[in-house]
């Protein structure tokens, strides 16, 4: 199973999918996913990150996220 750091708290996360998963009886999906804002900025953040988010997030959220983790 691959797996990405969250660029919020810095965990790894389980990207699901791929070869590595076909023949596993215990399937594991994605824990996380990658926002872009309006200024063009990405990135990858676990869902607990994501929902810590405000309503309507900008790249400042996440950079105060990295401080709070």
């Amino acid at each position: 199973m691959a797996s990405e750091p969250c660029e919020g708290c810095g965990d790894d996360v389980a990207i699901g999918g791929g070869i590595s998963g076909i023949w596993s009886s215990d399937p594991e999906g994605t824990g996380g996913m990658t926002l872009e804002f309006e200024d063009g900025s990405e990135f990858f953040l676990c869902f607990d990150c994501i929902e810590a988010l405000p309503d309507e997030p900008g790249a400042e959220d996440v950079a105060a996220l990295n401080e709070s983790g």
